[in-house]
């Protein structure tokens, strides 16, 4: 292969390129179960470092705000300096923050380890459909990203089934760690096969970094992600209304950056034409809306099945099957059966779907209270898992159908650093949806089942919000499926879409985090 190009070398690397493709999805899945498996972990790890709730939400949120923050930057570090040497980099930081992880002693340095983790993982991720893309040709990559594909929703299933089994088993009486330090061999491994089987490539034609845009972004989304999420544990102090007021108008100073930043050298961190594309701006609307959602859900459900409930890790692990495989089955049908005959329409079915699965769960907890058992869930559980699989899986697709090709890189990255923001902002609406429910409850007169019962379905009634916007948002996505043929410049070769300047990152299909 040419470290130039990326063009293929012939038949001669036919078995390198196949153990390059398994070290990158091997990557991914790494990052796609780490995330999961800390969601069911969170209550032990709670438990065992004597973490806050507010701790604990900067667990998840900390990982997923670094992560979004550094995906574009890390794709074009990547098409910089070399897609193999920036995975590598990452792979290499990933396992080693995963042992910081695995060995912090207490809350405050779990929570800069996990951010140093999401940093890692926004260098190493970037890369894996960069790598693909220039390793296999047109005529194949349909059945490569049927693969990953495949992998993604393997590991939607068992990330929390992992996360389970050990911290059920307290290996060692390491508690939870082991979720951390699983990765420690896993990794070690992908770092000696990747620097032997991956081939190195260049983006002939590369986007300046914008690391001004980055401070200005970052600065804004702490000013109002910590307040929202300290504000409940500090009392609401005055300092924090003013510091979510106070990002507001740097927010605006980025977007006249990112302007000024077009006009001077056309590498903007965001290029804001996009969002002149009504789909487009939609979609990103759609995007946010839905990693909200998804953050608020995933983690009071856990809080709730495990603090509330009293569910072992392992308890909860297994009720939550039934959702899992759902999404992973609707998922494939609605890319490769439903979304070409139905286009829109599926995806907003899968908004409809997942709203009457949420509803019936809220009906089934308020019914049973802290009396309900794992099967009396798998209903809304399952309803739930069909209308996440017709979303996650073509939204993607939906939302750059009418991007120009010469965007389609900074689109596509786009769009999975704001499903990462929304996840970040939903973790931390849990102070409001969730914990100031529990705060607000008095113990002595009422159990602690009961009270976390009424925090779950007022929780849940915010995410039946959420998805009543995903649906609207929805109309102004194209009414039919993306024409996915290739055209002229990808049956020319692995190569062709990275004289755009920016080699494509489109984000497959992710289990919420």
């Amino acid at each position: 292969m040419s470290s130039a190009s990326g063009t293929a070398a012939g038949p001669v690397s036919d078995r390198r390129r196949w153990l390059a493709l398994a070290v990158v999805m091997t990557a991914t899945f790494l990052d796609l179960v780490d995330v999961t498996i800390v969601n069911i972990a969170i209550p032990s790890i709670q438990q065992d470092i004597g973490a806050s709730f507010s701790a604990i939400q900067w667990v998840t949120a900390g990982y997923a705000l670094a992560f979004a923050i550094g995906l574009i930057t890390g794709g074009r570090l990547g098409d910089i300096y070399g897609r193999k040497r920036l995975f590598l980099i990452g792979m290499a930081g990933f396992t080693l923050t995963s042992a910081l992880c695995g060995l912090a002693s207490g809350p405050g340095m779990l929570v800069a380890a996990r951010v140093l983790q999401g940093g890692m993982a926004a260098l190493m991720v970037p890369q894996v459909l960069s790598i693909i893309h220039v390793t296999f040709p047109a005529k194949e990559r349909g059945k490569v990203f049927g693969m990953f594909g495949a992998m993604i929703g393997l590991g939607s299933v068992m990330g929390p089934m992992i996360g389970a089994l050990l911290t059920e088993w307290n290996l060692f009486g390491l508690e939870w760690r082991p979720i951390f330090l699983v990765n420690l061999p896993v990794g070690i491994a992908g770092l000696i096969l990747g620097y032997r089987f991956i081939s190195e490539s260049k983006a002939p034609k590369v986007l300046r970094l914008d690391l001004i845009g980055v401070g200005l972004a970052s600065v804004g989304l702490l000013m109002l992600l910590y307040p929202l999420t300290q504000g409940r544990e500090a009392g609401w102090p005055a300092w924090g209304f003013v510091s979510m007021a106070a990002s507001l108008p740097l927010f605006v100073v980025f977007v006249r950056f990112e302007r000024a930043k077009t006009r001077r050298d056309g590498s903007p961190l965001v290029e804001l034409s996009l969002f002149r594309i009504k789909s487009f701006a939609a979609g990103i609307g759609v995007q946010l809306t839905y990693g909200v959602v998804s953050g608020i859900f995933f983690l009071v459900w856990t809080l709730y099945m495990q603090l509330g409930l009293g569910w072992s890790a392992l308890h909860a692990g297994l009720t939550g099957l039934p959702f899992s495989v759902a999404a992973a089955v609707s998922a494939g049908m609605s890319v490769q059966v439903l979304v070409p005959l139905y286009g829109r329409k599926v995806l907003q079915a899968g908004a409809l779907v997942k709203l009457a699965g949420v509803l019936l769960y809220i009906w089934e907890a308020e019914q049973y209270g802290a009396d309900i058992r794992s099967w009396q869930m798998a209903l809304p559980l399952a309803v739930m898992g069909v209308g996440m699989g017709l979303i996650v899986a073509p939204i993607t697709d939906s939302v750059l159908s009418e991007v120009p090709r010469e965007h389609a890189g900074s689109a596509s990255g786009l769009i999975n650093t704001t499903n990462q923001l929304g996840l970040a902002f939903g973790l931390g609406l849990v102070s409001i949806a969730f914990f100031g429910i529990v705060d607000d409850a008095d113990p002595r007169r009422e159990p602690m089942g009961e009270v976390f019962t009424g925090a779950f379905t007022h929780a849940l009634w915010w995410v039946a919000g959420g998805l009543a916007i995903v649906f609207a948002l929805m109309f102004a996505l194209p009414r039919k499926a993306p024409d996915t043929a290739p055209d002229e410049d990808e049956a020319a070769g692995p190569a062709g879409d990275e004289e755009a300047g920016e080699s494509p990152r489109q984000p497959a299909p992710e289990p919420a985090r």
